[in-house]
């Protein structure tokens, strides 16, 4: 004799079986909204009590299956690879989560046995998308240590983060296309000489381009990513008086116009002035107060003077102080050569302030004044913008300048220091362009 059970309780162990199936797809479904996992099926959810962490089994739907990793080209299969993976996900609360599945490698028509693409992270990576971008965002808006310690992960991770972010960027973005107007400077992002050459947009404000280097073959570089076609169409460049910018822009930009920024030609009026200031305190009648233990000698009269107004004479005049006026009216009365050197470098700062053809004929003036001024540094000072003239005038007449490309230049300067440091050009070139190529990485399932 059979015992069959009765019909309500085998209809409750069925509706137990499915309702305890629904959970399990449910609960898949909950873990792959979490994980950020498109194009991937959940198989299962454990934790790892030795690595104290989540791991997700997960596997790619047939659309996101056998595709290269590098091409995204579907291919063949070619075998096993090294068994499963598992890739660093974003934490659940407190604890780390894990992205497991195989790892088979394709037969690529183009780039051979390559392992298969995985829908939820970048090729050769160990990290999911969402974990990249979130590590990318925290690196552009705090220090690299407060990102390792938050995310868990080493020092060098982050960087390589940044470049593989900044990498997919530029391959969805062509940051060169229309530009017309560009500024070109260089500057420092590590001790022992080590040099990024910057490019800005005048009209859109964004940098545009960043390289290593500080030579004329390091930005040919960038003429070359942008072609002949589009370097033909700058119409304008402002960069200081380098030899090496303006030889590559001569040669390789031959329709724009060099103009030369007037904060370093007044620096270098600066520098005339403080040779000349140089001279005339050691040529002033000081005494020295003999050194004794516990005392050292310091210079009195009117050799202190001199030292004591170097400021006032770089300052601008509406910006100095009651004290400083005093000095100016000290020096204009005692020494009339180093007095001569002031006004011949406010002269200059005039020709600028007055710009056009107001500015050209002030700066005919000055140089026919510097020439005939009797004091060395001006007269070399003279020669060496008689040779700059043409980016000179160039900057008179359009009024192009180097204060964008400046302000970018501290703004990469912040970001090197918050982040201690880099070890290479490469991601201080990411994160500069992630911050400041008006393409910020946004966060995880944010727009």
């Amino acid at each position: 004799m059979v015992c069959t059970p009765s019909a309500p309780r085998f209809r409750g162990c069925l509706t137990a079986r499915n309702q305890r199936e629904q959970n399990g797809v449910q609960n898949n479904r909950v873990w792959q909204r979490a994980c950020g996992l498109k194009r991937t099926v959940v198989e299962g959810v454990h934790i790892d009590d030795q690595a104290n962490a989540i791991i997700v089994s997960v596997r790619p739907n047939a659309k996101a299956r056998n595709r290269c990793g590098r091409c995204s080209r579907r291919s063949p299969g070619y075998d096993q690879g090294a068994g499963r993976r598992r890739w660093r996900a974003l934490d659940a609360g407190t604890t780390r989560v894990f992205i497991e599945a195989d790892a088979p490698r394709i037969q690529c028509h183009t780039h051979g046995p390559t392992v298969a693409a995985v829908p939820w992270a970048r090729h050769d990576a160990g990290h999911t998308r969402d974990f990249d971008a979130m590590a990318a965002w925290l690196a552009v808006r705090t220090s690299k240590s407060a990102t390792c310690e938050l995310l868990r992960v080493a020092w060098r991770t982050i960087g390589s983060i940044i470049t593989r972010v900044n990498q997919d960027v530029e391959a969805n973005i062509d940051r060169l296309e229309g530009l017309r107007r560009i500024g070109i400077d260089e500057i420092s992002y590590k001790r022992g000489h080590r040099y990024l050459i910057v490019v800005v947009d005048h009209d859109t404000g964004r940098l545009v381009w960043a390289g290593p280097g500080r030579s004329e073959a390091a930005l040919n570089v960038f003429f070359d990513e942008l072609g002949e076609q589009r370097a033909a169409e700058i119409t304008h460049v402002s960069a200081d008086m380098a030899d090496w910018i303006a030889k590559a822009v001569a040669a390789r930009a031959p329709n724009a116009i060099l103009c030369a920024d007037p904060f370093h030609v007044v620096a270098w009026a600066i520098e005339a002035l403080d040779i000349e200031r140089r001279r005339a305190w050691n040529q002033a009648k000081g005494r020295k107060i003999p050194e004794s233990p516990g005392h050292r000698g310091r210079t009195t009269g009117d050799s202190q003077q001199i030292a004591r107004s170097r400021y006032a004479l770089w300052k601008n005049p509406g910006d100095l102080n009651r004290r400083q006026r005093h000095q100016l009216e000290w020096i204009a009365k005692t020494d009339p050569k180093l007095w001569r050197a002031y006004l011949l470098k406010e002269g200059l700062r005039y020709v600028f302030a007055v710009k056009g053809e107001e500015g050209q004929d002030a700066l005919d003036r000055w140089l026919t004044w510097a020439r005939r001024s009797q004091i060395p540094s001006f007269v070399y000072l003279a020669k060496r913008i008689t040779k700059h003239r043409e980016a000179i005038e160039a900057n008179l007449q359009h009024g192009l300048s180097q204060g964008l490309i400046e302000s970018t230049n501290t703004k990469i300067r912040l970001l090197t220091r918050i982040a201690f440091g880099f070890h290479g050009p490469q991601p201080p070139i990411a994160l500069a362009m992630l911050a400041l190529g008006s393409h910020p990485p946004p966060l995880p399932g944010r727009t």
